[in-house]
């Protein structure tokens, strides 16, 4: 059969996080921390508005670019929590998650040939989404001495004339990582001189614990260039719902919604009402979930530090990203020796690209209960290796 099969996305390799949770749910005991997914359900009153939506009848297609009313609500969150005045009608569209996004995003801004800046350790979805939009992925292999921020000066280095798009993954997935505004303004002054579009994930927005998250489409001279992506998955539990969204220039955006259209029709009508509720009444939801997140982020932060391990403190989603070079092992050795030895899973940080190297990502979207636990046995299994060093 391969004959039949696209050379294009034979080269691509699947996504390195899942392998380990189809082991962990044949384990018995075992926990997993490598999933990206709140704990969290969906608050009632948005779920109400999904099911009230249902009783209604609406379970129609809606426009190809989403809900009005919902687009509008889309403008109103970006305005209050972030300045950026959005035109509801031309520069927003409502897509199947933040993924549909960046695939679309690419998609309709790529020539064959273009070249697309990803920082890295980051998102898996982004560089195969440049691969199957035509795009040459140039990789900036960022590093935990600075707090794996992108640098202006990495940024200069890897702009040719050949650079198209820059996408900018914060706060980031698997570091933690953000860019505060003194970073974002080195970066939006080089993408305006070099005439760069960027490409800005920004779907644990609302999940920052260090000050307030800025955009960089909030910076002057970059709203025009820039595709902001967010979505509902993270910051409002509703990964099942499906649902994000894209704002930017309006001759993007009509790109963008004509892929949209001819790929999807439109994202799921349901979801969308209960969206809406979310934007309007759930700012409260989302404060809630994040100071329990922040309570497990400092947590780990200090087992760490007692057990001696790694760690840059993280100020942004939901994810640390302790290193483990001391134990001589590469990440996917020591992530696969964990689960076998303590029946614990943890993603290694290849997965995220070749500079996650050395790192280990461990998500805090669960129970302090079940962080508690899983501390205990990696601390038992740190002493152990560093026992068997030693011998």
């Amino acid at each position: 059969m391969k004959q039949f099969l696209s050379d294009k996305i034979l080269q691509i390799k699947p996504s390195g996080i899942r392998k380990f949770f189809d082991i962990v749910s044949e384990m018995k005991d075992a926990i997993s921390l490598g999933v990206g997914e709140p704990d969290f359900e969906t608050p009632w009153h948005i779920r109400d508005e999904g099911i009230y939506s249902l009783e209604k009848g609406k379970t129609f297609y809606t426009s190809n670019a989403g809900l009005k009313d919902l687009r509008c609500e889309i403008c109103n969150y970006l305005k209050r929590h972030q300045g950026i005045h959005y035109d509801a009608m031309h520069e927003v569209l409502v897509t199947v998650g933040g993924s549909e996004a960046i695939d679309i995003g690419l998609r309709a801004v790529i020539n064959e040939g273009d070249e697309v800046i990803i920082p890295q350790p980051s998102y898996v979805s982004y560089e195969p989404c440049a691969v199957l939009a035509g795009a040459k992925p140039v990789i900036i292999n960022l590093k935990a001495e600075n707090e794996f921020r992108l640098t202006p000066q990495e940024l200069e280095n890897a702009i040719t004339d050949r650079t198209k798009v820059l996408i900018l993954p914060y706060p980031n997935n698997p570091t933690g990582a953000i860019m505060e505004r003194e970073d974002l303004e080195k970066i939006a002054k080089i993408c305006i001189e070099k005439d760069i579009l960027v490409m800005s994930d920004e779907i644990y927005s609302a999940l920052t614990y260090k000050g307030q998250h800025v955009s960089i489409a909030s910076l002057n001279g970059m709203k025009e260039r820039t595709i902001l992506i967010n979505g509902f998955s993270k910051a409002y539990a509703m990964t099942g719902w499906r649902l994000g969204y894209a704002c930017g220039p309006s001759e993007i955006i009509k790109q963008m919604t004509k892929i949209h259209q001819f790929a999807i029709m439109c994202a799921p009508t349901t979801s969308q009402y209960a969206a809406v509720e979310a934007l309007k009444n759930g700012d409260e939801d989302v404060e809630m979930m994040r100071q329990s997140y922040n309570q497990r982020r400092r947590f780990l932060m200090n087992a760490f530090r007692e057990m001696n391990l790694e760690c840059f403190e993280p100020y942004g989603a939901f994810y640390v990203f302790p290193c483990i070079k001391e134990f001589g092992m590469t990440s996917e050795e020591f992530a696969e020796k964990f689960l076998a030895e303590e029946k614990v899973a943890a993603v290694p940080g290849t997965a995220f690209g070749d500079s996650g190297e050395g790192y280990l990502r461990i998500s805090y979207a669960y129970s302090l209960e079940t962080l508690k636990t899983a501390m205990v046995r990696l601390k038992n299994f740190v002493t152990k290796l560093r026992e068997s060093k030693n011998d």
